[in-house]
């Protein structure tokens, strides 16, 4: 279907890719993981033609056609929403152009070719894309009344749900999608998990969020080494297999039939709850043909969180009573929201609206001013906060050891060798410790504030949405630890595991109240009941 031969890229004296070798099939959907800089975007962009390799090259199966999740969001701003899906099939839009603009300068002389185009549009199945395109839309949460809208009135969460929709339209052989989770809620990931499972064709994706990556992806492409790497199973079963090799390399005394009982049993174990695809049959064969030099330990670094609390909290965690916000022009956030937290407590706090979630730290951490209501922290507690936004902790030009030194509690704690013991953890070690903070990429910057609540060591941790920005090394890290932690935790996320392995109750902020459950995430967002009782929770009357 989709091959890459001998393909290098390099960058000045940077090898990103050397000589790699891979073939995609139909039927499978890849899922392509690397370390931040390894070259993800980089391999997806030169599959899709929008970049050159140094050397090699990709081949698509004549007759076969690509299609990729557009990336900028404003790329197609002059035109309708319909429209705008039946562009996903570029073929079909380009005879649907044509057979308009002849009918629009119509005369005997074009009758021929409209005939012509006529039975090749009907051939593509042309005269139902737009019910088509319709349908696929609405499937993805957008109503029938924008469809006739113009892409430049959406907003940035409705355009991406629009393009998702043009990736998708007309089925195509190839589809290629570079973070296609991102600013998309719950209920619509669920959808797209749904249809990518059950997709026919071939899906090469990268991804940060790890359910998605299992729900979807008959196989890993791992880039390591300047290499791409493909294994049988999904992420887990890679990240478990690469852990499992790892530990058996260090075991240098362990003989090989140990080794491979170990890997048998793991195997075994791993099948047993093999996600429910199409293709779970035949990758249970694979995986049962896979031997133990067929899986190698990666080369990746995962940060050390460790979450350390200098005191055990009460009983008292904090009181909310009555809380409300709204914007500055008066759209209600939430209203009337009361929560009583316990020890113990982590919590998934939710909206549909991102706004309300961030409006709530702001208000119970004092940077901001409710419309009504109270809240009260009990005396025992200790708050650390992870803001959406870190854009203000890091507008001084100076170095991560002085920048983390300004949280420090006490002498020892500012000495630099205590200082850069808790950078390190966060694999800022040697010359890293000393870069400016001024410089940082998004993901540094977060770990950098995990590295400064470490240091407070607080008993109730605020996070919103702290997996922003993050590898999958530094997601799966951080989910580890929050599942370790004694203390109390508010979090909110779009990242599905994390919210589902780490929460015991969850708390949703609505324009008309809140819904408080001790629950899984997955039981409360599968609970239909409930779906019915939060979607009235969201209608505000005039």
């Amino acid at each position: 279907m989709l091959s890459v031969s001998n393909l290098s890229v390099q960058f000045g004296k940077r090898v990103l890719f050397d000589e790699v070798n891979v073939a995609f099939t139909q039927g499978n959907c890849y899922g392509i993981i690397g370390a931040n800089g390894a070259g993800k975007s980089t391999f997806l962009k030169i599959l899709a033609g929008q970049m050159d390799p140094t050397s090699g090259h990709v081949h698509l199966e004549p007759g076969k056609r690509m299609s990729i999740l557009e990336q900028n969001h404003n790329s197609a701003d002059t035109y309708t929403v319909l429209e705008t899906v039946v562009m996903g099939n570029k073929p079909l839009y380009e005879i649907k152009k044509e057979i308009d603009a002849l009918y629009a300068d119509y005369d005997d002389k074009n009758a021929d070719r409209i005939g012509e185009l006529q039975v090749n549009f009907e051939e593509m199945n042309g005269w139902n894309a737009d019910s088509n395109a319709a349908a696929l839309l609405s499937n993805l949460g957008i109503n029938e009344e924008y469809h006739q809208t113009l892409m430049s009135v959406l907003d940035s969460k409705l355009k991406v749900r629009v393009l998702l929709a043009q990736a998708l339209f007309g089925n195509p052989d190839v589809l290629i999608m570079d973070e296609p989770t991102n600013d998309l809620d719950y209920e619509t990931i669920s959808w797209l998990e749904h249809f990518l499972a059950d997709y026919e064709n071939t899906v090469i994706v990268v991804s940060h969020d790890r359910h998605f990556l299992d729900t979807v992806c008959t196989d890993i492409g791992d880039i390591d080494f300047g290499k791409l790497n493909l294994y049988s199973g999904n992420y887990t079963f890679w990240y478990e297999s690469s852990q499992l090799a790892a530990r058996q390399r260090a075991q240098q005394n362990k003989k090989s039939e140990e080794k491979a009982k170990e890997l048998q049993e793991f195997i075994a174990r791993f099948s047993a709850n093999v996600a429910k695809s199409k293709q779970a049959t035949s990758r249970k064969k694979m995986l049962s043909k896979l031997k133990v030099e067929d899986i190698k330990p990666s080369s990746r670094r995962y940060p050390a969180i460790i979450f350390d609390r200098e005191r055990e909290a009460g009983d008292q965690i904090l009181q909310v009573e009555g809380l409300s916000a709204s914007t500055d022009e008066g759209e209600v956030l939430f209203e009337n929201i009361n929560i009583n937290l316990a020890k113990g407590d982590k919590i998934a706090i939710i909206s549909r609206d991102s706004r309300a979630t961030s409006a709530f730290y702001e208000i119970i951490n004092g940077n901001k001013k409710a419309d009504k209501g109270t809240f009260q922290w009990g005396i025992t507690t200790t708050q650390s906060y992870l803001p959406a936004d870190n854009a203000s902790f890091f507008t001084d030009d100076i170095n991560l050891v002085d920048w983390l030194r300004q949280y420090a509690k006490t002498e020892e704690e500012r000495e630099e060798v205590y200082i850069r013991g808790f950078l390190g953890k966060m694999l800022f070690s040697g010359e890293e410790a000393l870069k400016k903070c001024t410089v940082l990429s998004g993901g540094e910057k977060v770990r950098n504030m995990l590295s400064r609540m470490m240091l407070m060591r607080a008993n109730v941790l605020m996070l919103d949405e702290p997996t922003n920005h993050l590898d999958l090394e530094s997601i799966t890290a951080f989910n580890n630890s929050l599942k370790n932690f004694k203390g109390t935790v508010l979090f909110t996320t779009h990242d599905h595991e994390f919210a589902h392995t780490v929460a015991n109750r969850i708390i949703e902020l609505t324009p008309k109240g809140n819904i408080d459950r001790y629950s899984t995430f997955d039981e409360y967002m599968s609970d239909k009941a409930l779906k019915e009782q939060r979607n009235k929770m969201y209608v505000v009357t005039a």
